[in-house]
């Protein structure tokens, strides 16, 4: 097909929605050469936000198109959750967010660069792999809803209408923030959450657990989850659930939880307010 084919603009034009992008890598693999995308942007109808990646002109950058051109065109296995994923999911009120958006992103891949210089509010922060030994999944749209699932994984739709971005389920999510590195300020943090969290799914919490490797997630979800007696906590199956064995000190001059085995801040009910 010649560069000059009028189809293979109408087709891109197609491909891309208003808040969708498509990188460099993409449109070489796709079969746009790098002068006929100079083309396309001379006579204004792509844009480049950053350099390596294009949008249609008037399209606007917004995080939630990002992460699906992650997903769905650039087939990197990133997913929204933990911290953003909860805030995501209605707990703002719960969680210390700094005053720029933090985008907490998960998995093995890791982020193109270009990522890192477009005009947003929000930044993207890459977390690594996470606390979980699931087989990795690629996020391209065929991948099966219950596939997701089985790893504690959901798509989800924006208001803006950004469809099938791929992102923690509450129970997932609340494991990684588990794991992110011990302070204080961080146990509060969960300790409110799980206030909140009347409504957690037992049986999607206890398949994650068992798939958890890291103890000290473990430890700290379930030593806070007993202080606020939700029902889903008598229903959770732990056979398999390993939690190794000796104490942990998470937190300088803390109290040993007695059953868990890790020490947690002694003032939590304070903090609850």
């Amino acid at each position: 097909m010649s560069d000059s084919n009028p189809q293979k603009l109408n087709l891109l034009m197609e491909r891309l929605g208003d808040t969708d992008l498509v990188s460099s890598r993409w449109l070489r693999a796709h079969g746009y050469s790098s002068s006929l995308v100079a083309r396309y942007v001379g006579s204004g109808w792509l844009v480049s936000p950053a350099r390596g990646v294009y949008m249609r002109k008037g399209g606007r950058v917004q995080w939630e198109g990002v992460v699906r051109t992650l997903q769905a065109r650039e087939c990197l296995s990133l997913h929204v959750g933990g911290r953003f994923a909860l805030a995501w999911e209605g707990y703002e009120h719960y969680l210390r967010l700094g005053e720029a958006p933090t985008v907490t992103l998960y998995g093995m891949d890791r982020l193109p660069g270009w990522a890192a210089k477009l005009p947003l509010s929000e930044r993207f922060d890459s977390c690594g792999k996470g606390p979980f030994d699931f087989p990795v999944l690629g996020f391209t749209p065929d991948v099966p809803r219950q596939a997701l699932l089985d790893q504690g994984l959901e798509r989800r739709t924006n208001v803006q209408g950004v469809e099938g971005i791929v992102c923690s389920t509450p129970e997932r999510a609340i494991l990684e923030l588990c794991d992110a590195p011990p302070k204080a300020a961080l146990v509060y943090e969960i300790d409110a959450l799980l206030q909140a969290m009347a409504t957690l799914r037992p049986k999607r919490l206890s398949v994650l657990l068992r798939h958890c490797h890291s103890i000290k997630a473990k430890r700290l979800f379930l030593a806070l989850a007993e202080r606020h007696h939700h029902s889903w906590l008598d229903h959770l199956a732990l056979d398999g659930v390993e939690l190794g064995s000796g104490k942990r000190s998470l937190v300088p001059g803390g109290r040993l939880h007695p059953t868990y085995q890790i020490t947690i801040p002694g003032d939590l009910d304070e903090h609850l307010g």
